[in-house]
């Protein structure tokens, strides 16, 4: 058999809708002898609540013939409706309409009145967008009948001498007549002509419906033969659900025992009556957009063409971008649960003290704990009400059976009942600082060995039958350990002492005439925790954990988070405690052997880095890469003489070639040509010294690189 569908874009999660229609009487059609009804009813079976706020809401029922179905929202309902309404009409037929009642906004509907009015209008405002029409006047006894002519604010001088500002409304009698008249308690105005009487009259309806109750109805028209089911299927915006939980602690060796309850708010407008009901922990992307309103876009404003052959041409567009969501998975499974039973989330008392595991034994004696007893023992027993699995990257709870919450009212729904693993410990925290972030907290080291995920909420602690203390967690996965804080221990003083600073080197190497040296800032902190208490403590202490620093002293953690190491210390009943952790941040500098200097290898050796015979070498390479900078130096005092005899040379050559041929000028170039030969006896003397210099260097540079080359270390500290 076919199955038809009828969709409006599915998308995610909960709504409201109206569905409480009485059937009516049947009425036979005569087309194709199919009955017809006009209305019928569907009640909600199925509530899916997500943690972004949203809801998925499932309705079933059976149809007989050509029937409407009718639902009522709100307008902001509606929008979340029309993206994620999905319909299905079974055993052969179909869904052939959804229609809605559509509302123009406000300042749309404003357009179409005759007198040019916004949704904000003072008495001035109203005369001015009058202007034009015929009124009548009245002021006192006199009075005067014409078209309004203008509205002004004027000054106005008061019996003291001040002024005040004052509305003045002038009119053009029939006879041309301009008369004023100054708006106050005194004067009246009536619009004399019919139309403007009813513009009036439908503006002020208009502001009115704004006023009215938000509703809009979906009319879903189903057709088809005989008797079939209906599906309807969509998401609305509900409250957000919470997460509270209890933990009663009992007396040793008892084991701790967790409640967990879930907040429903059923404000949807419609009573859930034995629906299912899942509590999915988790944010499905879902949005707001107002698609069931009218929506106007701007279109350019084209000048009227020179000529009429000219066409107007558009320049301009709106780019709306519109949006739906995806479909949402099936939850697969999923039965509402009805509040059991017995303890509702009251208070329930215990004692726990160390790690918490097997059941308590049976008393032998005559005498039983009372109430306390009965209590755990009732809590031991307990059944879980919903049923936990994960959903993809979420995770639901499926309430075993179905629950009944009436409209506009709320429930605590149970979701977790199981023994678990916890130690009562005593919490201190620590801040990159010398200071203690808080005070020493009371506190649960909780194992999560309920099987269940625990969504993150608040929860408090009953002990020694009387509350303890609350608190907020995260969520927790099975399996995990979680600290929970819910108290101050005022038993408990702790002091912390910061010794830091200390630098020492941990390791030298010279590996192809490149010197490591690997050094590590040491710090020191000390606890000093004091157990005032007449029961001893397991003091757990949170230590930061900084970047690049880690652990080198004999304390180890228990446990490490994201931002703190966590170490155990047991202090007796009275007594003082230490605990010491030592840090170390490891650093490496790399200096090219070939370019130390005196003075840095002479800081090494006094500060231990460098040992004797290190040092040594060290320095015979230094004094080698003085005798190449000698060199060097002297090369380049060779090179700025040769220079200066090539100045003086360009000299003498332009002076030679101002020389016109005289006796006098003869002798003279003779004596440039004799300095010409000599300085170039002297370049050719400074080029072989330069020469020479630079083999040598070569040959100091070699010997000071082998120097180099030679050394290999690997000295640790």
């Amino acid at each position: 058999m076919r199955t038809r569908y009828g969709c409006v874009s599915l998308a995610f999660l909960v709504v409201s809708a109206a569905f409480g229609q009485t059937v009516p009487p049947k009425q036979n059609n005569n087309e194709g002898g199919v009955e017809t009804a006009r209305s019928g009813s569907l009640p909600v079976k199925k509530v899916v609540l997500y943690k972004n706020g949203v809801g998925y809401f499932e309705h079933t029922g059976q149809v007989r013939g050509n029937q409407e179905l009718g639902i009522q929202f709100t307008t902001a309902q509606l929008n979340d409706v029309l993206k994620s309404l999905t319909l299905v009409d079974l055993n052969g037929g179909r869904i052939s309409a959804v229609r809605y009642n559509s509302v123009a906004p406000l300042s749309e509907q404003l357009k179409s009145l005759q007198i040019p009015l916004g949704e904000e209008v003072s008495s001035a405002t109203f005369l001015t967008a009058l202007r034009g029409t015929r009124v009548e006047v009245k002021s006192g006894a006199t009075g005067a009948m014409g078209k309004v002519f203008s509205v002004e604010t004027v000054e106005k001088e008061t019996a003291k001498g001040g002024t005040v500002n004052a509305t003045q409304l002038a009119i053009v009698t029939d006879t041309g007549e301009l008369r004023l008249f100054e708006i106050g308690p005194g004067v009246s105005v009536r619009a004399a002509e019919r139309e403007i009487h009813k513009d009036v009259d439908r503006y002020l309806n208009l502001m009115g419906s704004t006023r009215s109750k938000d509703v809009r109805r979906v009319t879903i028209t189903a057709s088809g033969p005989g008797e079939r089911n209906v599906f309807v299927s969509y998401i609305s915006e509900v409250p957000v659900w919470k997460s509270t939980y209890r933990i009663v602690l009992p007396k040793a060796p008892g084991k701790p025992f967790l409640q967990g309850w879930a907040i429903v708010d059923n404000t949807v407008g419609e009573d859930w009556k034995d629906v299912r009901l899942t509590l999915v922990s988790g944010t499905p992307q879902s949005f707001i957009q107002n698609i069931s309103q009218p929506y106007y876009t701007r279109r350019p404003v084209v000048p009227l063409p020179e000529s009429v052959m000219l066409t107007p041409q558009a320049h301009e567009a709106t780019m709306e971008e519109g949006g739906k969501l995806m479909s949402p998975r099936a939850i697969v499974g999923g039965v509402a649960g009805r509040v059991p039973g017995g303890v509702a989330g009251g208070s329930m008392g215990g004692v726990i003290g160390g790690v918490i595991g097997a059941p308590p034994p049976k008393p032998t004696g005559a005498e039983e704990e009372p109430i306390e007893n009965e209590v755990v023992e009732t809590l031991s027993s307990e059944v879980a009400e919903a049923e936990s699995k994960l959903v993809g990257d979420l995770f639901e709870y499926d309430l075993k059976e179905k629950i009944t919450l009436l409209k506009n009212q709320s429930a605590l729904v149970p979701i977790v009942q199981s023994p678990i693993e916890a130690e009562k410990v005593t919490l201190v925290t620590a801040t990159g600082s010398a200071d203690i972030e808080e005070s020493p907290r009371r506190a649960l080291w909780l194992r999560n060995t309920s099987g269940e995920t625990l969504d993150g909420g608040t929860f408090n602690i009953l002990e020694q039958d009387s509350f303890a203390g609350e608190g907020i967690m995260d969520m927790v996965h099975p399996g995990e350990r979680r600290l929970l804080s819910y108290a101050a221990d005022k038993a408990v003083h702790v002091a912390r002492g910061d010794e830091g600073g200390a630098r020492t080197t941990t390791r030298v190497t010279i590996v192809k005439g490149m010197m490591t040296i690997y050094r590590e800032q040491r710090d020191v902190t000390t606890y000093t925790i004091r157990n005032a208490d007449s029961a001893p403590r397991q003091v757990i202490v949170e230590h930061p954990i900084r970047s690049g620093w880690k652990l080198t002293g004999s304390a180890k953690p228990e446990e490490s988070g994201a931002t703190h190491y966590r170490f155990r210390v047991a202090v007796q009943p009275g007594k003082t405690e230490k605990l010491t952790i030592e840090e170390g941040r490891p650093e490496a500098s790399r200096i090219n052997v070939s370019g130390l200097s005196d003075a840095q290898v002479t800081t090494y050796a006094q500060e231990g880095t460098v040992r004797a015979p290190l040092d040594a070498s060290l320095r015979k390479i230094i004094a080698k890469r003085s005798e190449v900078s000698d060199i060097e130096q002297q090369i380049k005092a060779k090179q700025l003489e040769r220079e200066a005899i090539d100045r003086d040379q360009a000299r003498l050559r332009e002076n030679m070639k101002a020389l016109r041929g005289s006796a006098e000028e003869k002798a003279l170039l003779q004596r440039y040509t004799k300095q010409l030969d000599a300085q170039e006896d002297q370049l050719a003397t400074l080029q072989k010294q330069t020469e020479d210099l630079k083999a040598k260097r070569a040959a100091l540079q070699a010997g000071l690189d082998a120097m180099v080359m030679e050394i290999q270390i690997d000295e640790r500290m």
